[in-house]
């Protein structure tokens, strides 16, 4: 995602060739938890505000381990600012700020947003947060950074800039406007039936624009499916700059034979006209579609806003809630840690890494949970096991300290050593302010991905959605 570390290593690892049903809305929780849910939203969205520069972009992230005022990061990327922009949609939509409040936050970002330099129509991945300038050297180290592209990080901006114009009405044209030149067609590989290794059908990591023409490509493609990059295969099939059939051409498992985790089960189907390898995995006598790595957000990051399990109740809604029930037993009873919930994160000593449960995952050598539990995948399965989600979070809570009422949840927790992270991310935080919303005011960050082309295009897709699980 925004991460340096997760960009090379998932993005590599998106390569395609070398990836009971939940309900369709959440159901309004108790009363009991309803104070609980809004306490950690405001203290959540607290650190939204924290980690906001006065040039109205969210940093990446902000230490809060010391006695004064926290220390928030140089750099930005488009998807904190998008997970900034959502954040504070939410928080006016629940009322934790002033609707007032909310419309001059999201002017301030878009009028930073509107000054950021682009390039194809698209955002860099990474930004001065406090003057918008494009990073060429790593803050932290004095790295050398090479201005980059990413498809999956644009799709997080423009969700959330499709998220602050509804939420907005009066900022509708400068988005509109800012959006006019985001065509996702520039990441696309059409397919070609001849050689589809160079012809997938799917969408590239990204490009280094410093080249001529479209600029340098990454090697690999977004092949997974389920995958937290298919948002932008979401938002490209629903304005028309990708065609459907895109939706068919990313791979539900990889094929049989390939190289890959564990050896699928499933059949070819015939969808659209398209041959599709409708494959899965069997984990503890569970048939699921799997992720790339195994992590939480892969799977549950895009229903945060797009009603997968509504409009795919029988396929999306059955894998989500079978990945969720997963994640919990291998915490719970294959690795006995006594706690769950594994998703990319900050390492409670430092740095960043990828976690995940490895089975679940489609890449060989994938995500490994090391007993490093954050809290954010809780949050992301509160509509398919809200008790055992609530009960984990208040465990990370009283055993750890893992939370405090200023600035909501810290990062990561490694449960097996009892060190908590010192830092707050823009990313996982955003994941947290979304879930919450939806669950305190179901369908709130959906909006504007339930009509125009998400009804037209999208959700006719997932109503012919058949996994083999």
């Amino acid at each position: 995602m925004d991460r340096r570390t997760f960009l090379t290593t998932a993005g590599a690892g998106g390569a395609a060739l070398v990836l009971g049903s939940a309900p369709a809305a959440s159901a309004a929780p108790a009363v009991s938890e309803t104070s609980l849910l809004r306490t950690w939203f405001r203290s959540t969205y607290r650190s939204i505000e924290a980690m906001t520069t006065d040039f109205g972009l969210v940093t990446d992230k902000v230490d809060v381990s010391g006695s004064g005022a926290p220390v928030p990061s140089v750099q930005t990327s488009p998807t904190n600012i998008g997970c900034g922009l959502w954040s504070t949609a939410a928080a006016g939509g629940l009322g934790v700020i002033a609707r007032e409040t909310m419309e001059h936050r999201l002017a301030k970002t878009v009028a930073a947003v509107e000054k950021l330099e682009r390039a194809h129509g698209f955002w860099f991945n990474w930004y001065d947060a406090h003057n918008g300038s494009v990073l060429t050297a790593w803050p932290e180290n004095g790295s050398t950074v090479r201005p980059f592209l990413s498809t999956v990080d644009n799709a997080w901006l423009v969700t959330g800039l499709l998220i602050a114009a509804d939420a907005s009405p009066a900022l509708r044209p400068r988005i509109a406007k800012l959006l006019a030149g985001a065509d996702w067609s520039y990441y696309y590989t059409p397919y070609d039936p001849a050689d589809p290794v160079a012809g997938p059908g799917q969408l590239r990591g990204g490009f280094w624009p410093d080249k001529p023409g479209k600029g340098e490509p990454t090697g690999h493609h977004y092949g997974a499916l389920n995958t937290e990059p298919r948002m932008a295969s979401y938002l490209g099939i629903a304005d028309g700059s990708l065609p459907t059939e895109h939706y068919w051409h990313m791979f539900r498992t990889l094929l049989p034979g390939m190289g890959q985790e564990q050896e699928p089960e499933g059949s070819y189907k015939t969808i659209d006209g398209v041959r599709v390898w409708q494959g899965h995995y069997t984990y503890r006598g569970r048939k699921l579609v799997p992720t790339w790595g195994g992590s939480m957000f892969e799977a549950l990051m895009v229903p945060l806003f797009v009603p997968e399990p509504e409009w795919s109740s029988r396929s999306w809604g059955v894998t989500h809630t079978r990945y969720v029930r997963s994640q919990i037993e291998h915490g719970m009873q294959e690795a006995n840690y006594g706690y769950w919930g594994f998703s990319p994160a900050n390492i409670p000593e430092g740095g960043y890494r990828e976690y995940g449960v490895d089975a679940i995952g489609m890449q060989e050598d994938g995500y490994n949970s090391l007993g490093v539990v954050t809290p954010h995948a809780s949050f992301l399965a509160l509509p398919y096991a809200r008790t055992e989600a609530l009960r984990n979070l208040k465990a990370l809570d009283a055993d750890f300290g893992a939370y405090d009422d200023t600035y909501g949840f810290r990062d990561s927790v490694n449960v097996t050593t009892g060190r908590v992270s010192d830092f707050v991310l823009a990313l996982d935080q955003g994941m947290i302010a979304a879930a919450l919303a939806q669950q305190l005011r179901p369908g709130l960050g959906q909006r504007p991905f339930r009509t125009g082309g998400f009804a037209s295009r999208v959700r006719p897709l997932l109503a012919k959605e058949r996994f083999s699980i």
